[in-house]
């Protein structure tokens, strides 16, 4: 929702996800479970704008006909409408049943055979640009990939391309990715990581079976996250063929850190035979961790709002990026997306869209740091917040204030200088309680301004 309209999500109304909204939350505005009209998505401004508006992939943000993305400003669409499930044909989401798809606004009864997720949707967008190539318009192609979400699933001749590259383990596979981050300069080499998790036992006390069946899971995730960018690499090479590459500003970002959670998945999902993992019908996830692995040296995974749960990530090229094979570190949010995409069409974010007045964008453009002509978007005083399943967080320039609940962390805030310490492992409440104090009324600010409503059930937290 973030992504879309360039709002906080909690009033954009996904202040949760639907499937866990607490009764504290139920009812309340910004809790709709659905991108409510209180804001407005870019690609109905883009196309109100002229351009043509092609989504494909996951949508997970409303089930209703009013709530799909033809609704919400998307001309053509091939999307799954629910959060994730089978990559094929069969449909199946996590608990089984049939999933809902859409095509151009419309429910679909089956997919064409032989249907994987990315193969699909990447070719959705190529035909729905090449389908309008002859009409004058400017495009805005959203492809919402569904992979690499599990379940872990691919094409037969993908299976294997991985075969023995992680019988090390993911505490080897780990250090070995610590030490390249640190020759190549992405981390200090004083950096200090996120331990292993305690409910994550070393892999030399793993039986034989174990490591070998973890390490087939990583090898399944690997593999996908290539498929993948082969799929993407499809759409690149029709844009440079028909000469629209470089008119054309690419985007490419991770919705989340990795994910550490493991599902327990019944039937009609079966993963008793090893030798069927990554085919139809299996549900094959990673867990916590290689999940760590994904995260580097950052404190936990998805779900989280600690450094491994947002820190993703982001790569811009194209029309408007200026001296690139750069890496920078701006301090930059999802709710930057939107404005910098808007900036660049030279479209105006509106007061009110269709009669209704629509909450201001809360992200700030990144042109000059694509342009090269600064290095930051934010001062060392503007402020971000975050909130999901009760777990909170304010960053201020390389200040961090963290507040995980039991057992992941004290259910208190804790202060963290992130260039130094981004594994959050060093809480310098008591060294710096005048930065907590004014990070913890930023705090009382942004719950204040996005009108956050802390759950009182969580997925995550006990109690």
């Amino acid at each position: 929702s973030m992504l879309l309209t360039g709002t906080d999500s909690h009033i954009a109304g996904l202040g949760n996800m639907a499937e866990f909204t607490a009764p504290s939350q139920k009812g309340k505005p910004g809790y709709e479970g659905y991108i409510n009209d209180s804001v407005v998505p870019i690609p109905a401004l883009l196309k109100e704008a002229g351009y043509n508006t092609f989504m494909a992939g996951k949508w997970h943000m409303g089930e209703e006909p009013e709530h799909w993305p033809a609704a919400r400003g998307f001309m053509r669409d091939l999307t799954l409408i629910p959060g994730g499930g089978s990559h094929f044909d069969d449909m199946w989401g996590a608990n089984g049943s049939p999933q809902l798809y859409t095509y151009n606004g419309n429910p679909i009864k089956a997919l064409r055979p032989g249907f994987h997720s990315s193969v699909d949707y990447t070719a959705a967008i190529i035909d729905d640009i090449e389908d309008h190539r002859d009409d004058g318009k400017p495009f805005f192609a959203y492809l919402a990939l569904q992979a690499p979400h599990d379940p872990f699933q691919l094409p037969a001749d993908w299976l294997d391309r991985y075969r023995g590259r992680y019988d090390a383990g993911y505490d080897a596979v780990r250090s070995a990715r610590l030490e390249r981050m640190k020759s190549l300069g992405i981390i200090d080499r004083d950096v200090t990581p996120f331990p292993r998790l305690p409910n994550v036992p070393a892999w030399d006390d793993l039986s034989e079976d174990e490591k070998q069946q973890s390490a087939r899971r990583m090898e399944l995730y690997a593999s996908m996250v290539e498929h993948m960018d082969d799929n993407i690499g499809k759409l690149i090479g029709y844009l440079k063929t028909q000469d629209l590459y470089d008119n054309t500003l690419v985007i490419f970002l991770s919705d989340n850190g990795p994910e550490g959670n493991n599902m327990e998945m019944g039937p009609p999902w079966d993963n008793s035979n090893v030798s069927d993992w990554g085919q139809k019908g299996t549900f094959i996830q990673y867990g916590p961790g290689w999940a760590q692995v994904g995260a580097g040296p950052l404190r936990m995974f998805k779900g989280f709002v600690s450094e491994g749960g947002i820190r993703t990530p982001l790569i811009i090229a194209g029309e408007g990026v200026e001296a690139g094979g750069r890496i920078s570190d701006a301090v930059t949010h999802v709710m930057d997306i939107p404005a910098t995409i808007l900036d660049a069409a030279e479209v105006t974010h509106p007061d009110t869209f269709d009669g209704k007045p629509v909450a201001p964008l809360q992200g700030l453009t990144l042109t000059p740091v694509l342009a090269n002509a600064s290095d930051a978007v934010r001062s060392e005083t503007d402020w971000t917040g975050w909130e999901i399943f009760g777990n909170r967080a304010i960053r201020m320039g390389d200040w961090k204030l963290l507040s995980l609940c039991a057992p992941f962390g004290p259910g208190d805030w804790q202060l963290f200088n992130l260039k130094d310490d981004p594994g959050e492992m060093i809480d310098l409440s008591d060294k710096h309680p005048d930065i907590r104090a004014q990070m913890i009324q930023h705090w009382d600010e942004y719950a204040k301004r996005n009108n956050v409503i802390m759950p009182d059930v969580s997925p995550v937290c006990r109690g």
